[in-house]
């Protein structure tokens, strides 16, 4: 094989560092894979727009039948984004018979055991590697260097705008909105950044990790999500107190059979790995049975980091060509999905809450964790200077999540209550 010939949908940031590698590298990249890599077209919204690269014009085209009905183009990147063009382009593009390399978690999470098995059927490769946590090789990790074991669990840091916005809430002492405005001024966060703070784009990538590391058909309904908007200095404050910080999280884990998946913020012991995580910055905790606790961390975004994980995706497409098994690799979920039902899942508990500072207050409250029988293991208090209200936070023992909720119920309940939250917390 002398040549492979490769189709570019998409010349945005990721896009242009993808073009910036296959530039600046071209002749490693050749002589590691022993063919060359020739970039035929690029499809783009507007060629005479500027750009960051230089590229020959004559490659740039506004028709993607261009790229997808090429007989002569080999491998397909998908970099537009989105997902119902984005699915369509893809299938034509397998139905032709040419491989695909795309960094799209959102279609990866809706449509990616449809098209894999497509991928599969036309004796093509889909790699997707850069669709989770940009730089960092999780997904190639899940499938080859965790093959001979038995995950038992993962926790993931795998939004970096929220990431960012907790760092800067707890070492700067800023307020969501402002953690927010500073992140969207920075690029880290989009105008509109919904998916990112309600925990939207964590869950899809945990889909995409669960199925890979269980071999259970997870989907986006099936995991239970909570964003951070809620999330104030404040609890941010009371948790360092305890010994803990705030992250949002994604957590996977089996047992029995039956998985439960949840992205949510979080607790951590401040010893934990995962709560030095900071900034935009992107990490997951795998837990094996023979291996034992093993982290991946780094950049979960940006031009360079992704597209390192797009082209090295593209390299190993080109060396199953070159040894035509293109679809052999192919990894598609084979057991049934069991969602663990919640009168069996256990957590400890993160609560905090105002109380009236009156006689007989706080004893009400223990009692009532106490007749429920969840027992406490941390405990702060301290007034509201200038009032008669007292700040209580507490972290309870692990206990069943149901028996959990319905005595946080009783307590919001309370007449000397004036507000009550509560947070899980993971000790790993």
């Amino acid at each position: 094989m002398d040549k492979v010939s490769i189709g570019l949908l998409g010349f945005g940031t990721v896009g242009t560092g993808v073009v910036r590698l296959l530039t600046k590298e071209r002749k490693r990249l050749e002589e590691r894979i022993g063919c060359t890599i020739h970039l035929e077209k690029i499809l783009v919204r507007n060629k005479n727009r500027p750009r960051k690269v230089l590229i020959d014009s004559r490659k740039l085209t506004t028709d993607v039948y261009e790229i997808l009905d090429n007989p002569e183009i080999d491998i397909v990147i998908e970099l537009i984004g989105g997902i119902d063009q984005a699915y369509r382009y893809i299938l034509r593009a397998l139905k032709n018979k040419k491989n695909v390399v795309t960094a799209n978690k959102d279609l990866m999470a809706e449509y990616g055991e449809e098209l894999l098995l497509e991928a599969k059927k036309n004796r093509c490769d889909l790699y997707y590697e850069a669709s989770v946590a940009g730089g960092i090789p999780i997904l190639r990790a899940l499938t080859d260097s965790f093959a001979a074991d038995r995950i038992q669990k993962m926790i993931g840091i795998v939004n970096g705008t929220t990431n960012y916005i907790l760092s800067k809430m707890s070492h700067e002492g800023l307020s969501y909105e402002k953690s927010l405005a500073s992140a969207q001024r920075l690029g880290f966060a989009e105008a509109d950044p919904t998916s990112d703070v309600e925990g939207l784009d964590a869950a899809r990538k945990m889909v995409i990790l669960s199925r890979l590391a269980y071999s259970i058909p997870v989907r986006l309904e099936d995991v239970k999500i909570k964003g951070i908007t809620n999330v104030t200095r404040e609890d941010i404050v009371y948790a360092q107190k305890l010994g803990y910080t705030i992250k949002l999280v994604g957590i996977a884990e089996v047992s029995n059979g039956d998985i439960d998946v949840r992205v949510e913020p979080t607790l951590l012991p401040a010893a934990h790995p995962l709560a030095a995580v900071e900034n935009e910055n992107n990490a997951i905790y795998v837990y094996g049975s023979a291996v034992g606790e093993t982290m991946f961390y780094g950049p979960g975004a940006g031009e360079g980091p992704t597209a390192v994980s797009v082209v090295s995706d593209l390299l190993s497409v080109i060396r199953n060509m070159a040894l035509g098994v293109t679809g052999h690799h192919i990894f598609v979920p084979k057991k049934e999905m069991h969602p663990r039902k919640d009168s069996l899942i256990e957590s400890q508990f993160f609560v905090r809450l105002h109380m009236k500072d009156k006689p007989g207050s706080f004893s009400k409250l223990t009692d009532l964790f106490k007749e429920q029988d969840i027992n406490l293991e941390k405990l702060y208090q301290e007034p509201v200077l200038g009032q008669d209200i007292a700040e209580i936070s507490i972290v309870t023992h692990r206990t069943k999540k149901v028996l959990f909720e319905k005595s946080f119920e009783m307590l919001k309940r309370f007449e000397v209550v004036l507000n009550a939250k509560y947070f899980r917390v993971e000790r790993g």
